[in-house]
Formats: C-alpha cells, sequence, structure tokens
C-alpha cells in the first residue's frame, strides 16, 4: 500500500472572499488539503485595506477577519496540520478601484507597472499610478505588517510569512 501525504501547500491566489473577508467554502478548500504535520500556507493575505492588489482577496487587519479565519484555522489544525499565514502588501501591484477612496495605490515609487499581457493576447490587469511613500509613512505601512503578524496568531496560525 502506498500513502500519499501532502507535506507543504504552497500558497496560490483564490480571490474568492467577499469584502476581503474570509468565506466559509475556505473551510472545506483547505481543511480538504491538511495531512498530519502538512504546512499549509494561506493565500496573500493583505496587511490593509492599501494592500490589496487584486479583486476579493482575503485580508486580516479587522476584528471580523480574523474572526473568519479562525473556523479556517481550526478545521486545519484539526486533521494534524500547520498553518501560516501569508501576509502581505501589493505595492504599486493594484489600481485605484482597489484602494480606499480611488486613491493611488502606495510603492516606494511611482513608476507604473507595465500593464501584462495574458495567455489569449489581451492585457489582463490593468495598474495605476502609485504615490511613492513618503519617509515619514513607512513606519505605518510596518505597523501594519505588525498588527497582520498579531491578528493572525489570535487567529491561530502559529507563524507567519511575510513577502
Amino acid at each position: 500500500m502506498i500513502c500519499v501525504r501532502r507535506v507543504v501547500l504552497a500558497p496560490m491566489t483564490r480571490v474568492r472572499s467577499y469584502k476581503n473577508v474570509p468565506q466559509s467554502h475556505a473551510i472545506l478548500y483547505y481543511s480538504q488539503r491538511s495531512t498530519i504535520g502538512g504546512l499549509l500556507i494561506s493565500e496573500a493575505t493583505g496587511v490593509s485595506d492599501t494592500a490589496q492588489g487584486y479583486p476579493n482577496t482575503p485580508g486580516i487587519w479587522t476584528k471580523e477577519q480574523v474572526e473568519a479565519w479562525k473556523p479556517i484555522v481550526d478545521a486545519v489544525h484539526a486533521k494534524g496540520g500547520i498553518f501560516f499565514c501569508q501576509i502581505w502588501h501589493a505595492g504599486r501591484v493594484s489600481n485605484e478601484g482597489l484602494q480606499p477612496n480611488g486613491k493611488a495605490p502606495i510603492s516606494c515609487t511611482d513608476k507604473p507597472v507595465r500593464p501584462q499581457l495574458g495567455s489569449n493576447g489581451t492585457y489582463s490587469a490593468q495598474f495605476s499610478i502609485p504615490r511613492r511613500l513618503n519617509t515619514d509613512e513607512i513606519p505605518l505601512v510596518v505597523n501594519d505588517f505588525r498588527l497582520a503578524a498579531r491578528n493572525a496568531m489570535e487567529a491561530g496560525m502559529f507563524n507567519f510569512i511575510m513577502r
């Protein structure tokens, strides 16, 4: 008899969260991929409302998001899995439609990302011209990561990965 176990589940952006809140169907998705001692790395999870680069991706900056992650993490732990939260900020890989109040995405540069040509020959994403952060704003973004890491631990994730 051959026994196959998943050792690591690499992160994959699922784009299935409503208003940046993980949904209950994620319980099934992650628990189906859990094995005893297996490491699951969450999909890219935003550290703040300015961190979003794609629509319908989860976040971990609000209490509601933390509470939504808890049953997902519990389901992974119930199967003996280890769950890490991949916290991230998309930076300039975003557009004004995903940003609070339609503002420009924040980044270390004001140079936009070139449009990406999709496999069907059309441009798959449009990126807005980002706004370069001021030096005094950097601690605010660092703090977003700190709070997100703390929230991930509150949700029951053993650790976190910064991208």
